[in-house]
């Protein structure tokens, strides 16, 4: 049987719950769709208060996505020094930041072309 591909729709619901579940912060969706020579359709950018948050959120992201959707990353890296995780689920690049790790690279000035939504915290 041939698995079926999940939306992206659905995989950023999955995902920004699990960053939730453990209260990470200042959670953005960048949509790289119209943006030529793109590797992903959209980066899904949070930040913790520190590495033990960070891995928090990462797990809480695996956890979550794999249970309601079957899907587990194809990538995973930066979990050994947790200032800054990326988990690449191809059409969805998760970048888990430490907040001054955050504010030094900047990705959502980099990508400045895309559409943003931040979105607001339930807690």
């Amino acid at each position: 049987m041939i698995k079926e591909k999940v939306s992206s729709d659905a995989l950023i619901t999955q995902i920004i719950a699990g960053i939730e579940d453990v209260k990470g912060n200042d959670i953005t969706i960048l949509d790289l769709r119209e943006i030529e020579n793109t590797v992903t359709s959209y980066f899904v950018i949070c930040n913790g208060t520190s590495n033990t948050q960070v891995n928090a959120i990462v797990n809480s992201v695996q956890r979550k996505v794999s249970k309601e959707l079957q899907e587990n990353a194809w990538h995973v890296e930066g979990s050994s020094t947790a200032e800054w995780v990326l988990m690449d689920y191809v059409n969805v690049v998760v970048h888990v930041f430490q907040k001054h790790i955050r504010e030094y690279y900047d990705l959502e000035g980099l990508w400045g072309d895309a559409k943003t939504t931040n979105i607001e915290s339930t807690y």
